[in-house]
C-alpha cells in the first residue's frame, strides 16, 4: 500500500482544491453535523447527561474524527473520511438509561481495544480480503439506499423545498459542470427553508463550553452490552461500508490501517465521553464520489471535511443550537442527492458480474431491511448473511476464486 509524506500531500492538495472538492467536503460535514448530531443530543438528554457532558461527547467524536480523516487522507491520498458510528450512537442512547456515563466510557475503551487488536494482528485484512466484493457492494447499496428514499419522501413532506432542490440538481447537472449541482441544490433549499420559516430559530441560546476530561469506570455488564456490539458496528458496518465504497471507486483501501486508527480513535474519545471516532461509511461515500472531482484529488475533499469537523467540535457549544434549527427534510434531500453516484457505482459492481449474485442479493435485502439482532445493525448481518447464502448456493465459486489466486501467485 502506497504511503505519502503528509506535508507533501497537504501541499499537493492545493492543486485539487476547487469547487468540487470543497463542496464534497462541506457536504460531508453538513451531513455529519446535522441529523447525526441530533441523535447524540437526544441520547444524552435521555441518559441524563449534563450540558457540559453532552458538548464534551460531541467535541470528542467530531474533533478526533476530523483528525483521523486528515491523517488517513494525507497519508494514503485516498478519500478516507473520519466520523463515528451512527448506529453505535443509537445503541449508546439506550444504554445510558441503564449504565452510568463512567461505565459506558469503560466499555468504549474496551470496544476500541477490540478493534485495535483486529487491525494490529492483521486479522481484519484477511477477513475483508476473503469477503466477495459483490456482497460488500450490495451491502453498501442496502445500507445507503434509505438516503435515496428519504429524498423522495421529502417531496411528500415539503414539496417546494425538496422538489426544487432535486429539480435544480438535475437541470444544473445537464447545463453546467462549473458549479457542482449539489451546491446549487443545497443553496436553493436553504433559501427556501428560510423564506418559508422552516428554520426553528426561536429560543436559541449559545455559549462556548470547554470539553471535559473524565475518568472511566468498568462494568462487566456494560462491556457485554456496549463494547462488543460497538466494536462489531465499527468493523462490520462503518469500516466495511467505507472499504466497499473505496473499492467501488477503484481505490485500494488500507484496511488494516483503517481498523487500527478506528480502534485508537475509540480509545481516545472515551476519555472525553465520546463513544468512538472511526473511518466513516457515509462521509467516505460523499468524498469518494465522482462529484468530488478527479480520482487522484478526491482526498482533498476529506481534508476540507476534516478541518471543518474539527472546527465544529471546537465551537460545538455555539453551533449545535443552529444545527437543531435546520429542517430535517432539507438535510435528507441533500444527503440523498450527494449519494447518487456512490449508489450507482456500487450497484454496477454488485450485479454486473455473474459470480456471488445470490449472496449479493441477500446482502442487499438484509441491509435494506434495517433488522437488528443483539444490538448490531443490518450492514453487519448483511455481510454475514450474504456470505452464508453464497457458501450454501455458490460454494463452488469460492473454490474457483481460491484456485485462481493460487495460479496468479505462481
Amino acid at each position: 500500500m502506497d504511503t505519502y509524506n503528509m506535508m507533501d500531500s497537504l501541499r499537493e492538495s492545493k492543486k485539487y482544491l476547487n469547487a468540487k472538492t470543497i463542496s464534497a467536503g462541506l457536504l460531508a460535514t453538513i451531513f455529519g453535523c446535522t441529523g447525526p448530531a441530533l441523535i447524540i443530543i437526544g441520547g444524552a438528554s435521555d441518559g441524563g447527561l449534563t450540558e457540559a457532558q453532552t458538548i464534551s461527547w460531541i467535541f470528542a467524536i467530531y474533533f478526533f474524527a476530523g483528525l483521523l480523516g486528515l491523517y488517513m487522507a494525507l497519508r494514503y491520498r485516498q478519500p478516507i473520511s473520519g466520523g463515528w458510528s451512527i448506529p453505535g450512537a443509537v445503541l449508546i442512547a439506550g444504554a445510558l438509561t441503564q449504565f452510568t456515563l463512567a461505565e459506558a466510557m469503560g466499555a468504549y475503551i474496551v470496544a476500541g481495544l477490540i478493534v485495535l487488536i483486529l487491525g494490529v494482528t492483521g486479522w481484519i485484512g484477511k477477513v475483508m480480503y476473503w469477503i466477495p466484493a459483490p456482497i460488500v457492494m450490495a451491502m453498501i447499496v442496502g445500507a445507503l439506499i434509505r438516503f435515496g428514499t428519504d429524498m423522495i419522501l421529502g417531496i411528500e413532506q415539503a414539496p417546494l423545498i425538496a422538489g426544487s432542490a432535486i429539480l435544480l440538481y438535475l437541470v444544473s447537472s445537464k447545463i453546467t459542470d462549473k458549479i457542482p449541482p449539489i451546491i446549487m441544490a443545497f443553496t436553493v433549499a436553504v433559501i427556501l427553508a428560510i423564506v418559508l420559516g422552516e428554520f426553528q430559530m426561536q429560543g436559541i441560546e449559545t455559549q462556548f463550553t470547554v470539553p471535559q476530561l473524565m475518568v472511566p469506570g468498568f462494568s462487566l455488564e456494560a462491556i457485554v452490552s456496549i463494547a462488543i456490539p460497538l466494536a462489531l458496528l465499527v468493523v462490520g458496518a462503518e469500516n466495511a461500508q467505507a472499504t466497499g465504497v473505496l473499492m467501488a471507486q477503484k481505490y485500494k483501501p488500507p484496511v488494516n490501517a483503517m481498523t487500527i486508527f478506528s480502534g485508537l480513535g475509540g480509545i481516545i474519545t472515551a476519555f472525553f465521553g465520546g463513544h468512538n471516532a472511526n473511518v466513516a461509511g457515509p462521509m467516505t461515500a460523499i468524498c469518494a464520489s465522482k462529484e468530488a472531482g478527479v480520482k487522484e484529488g478526491r482526498y482533498t475533499a476529506v481534508v476540507v471535511n476534516g478541518f471543518t469537523f474539527m472546527a465544529f467540535a471546537i465551537f460545538a457549544g455555539l453551533l449545535v443550537p443552529f444545527v437543531t434549527a435546520m429542517p430535517g427534510v432539507l438535510i435528507g434531500t441533500v444527503a440523498g442527492l450527494a449519494i447518487i453516484g456512490v449508489l450507482l457505482s456500487s450497484l454496477q459492481s454488485a450485479f454486473s458480474q455473474k459470480k456471488f449474485q445470490v449472496g449479493a442479493f441477500f446482502a442487499l435485502i438484509i441491509a435494506m431491511s434495517g433488522v437488528e439482532f443483539f444490538g448490531i445493525s443490518s450492514p453487519f448481518w448483511a455481510i454475514i448473511g450474504g456470505i452464508l447464502v453464497s457458501l450454501i448456493v455458490e460454494g463452488n465459486q469460492f473454490k474457483e476464486r481460491a484456485e485462481n489466486e493460487v495460479k496468479e501467485a505462481a
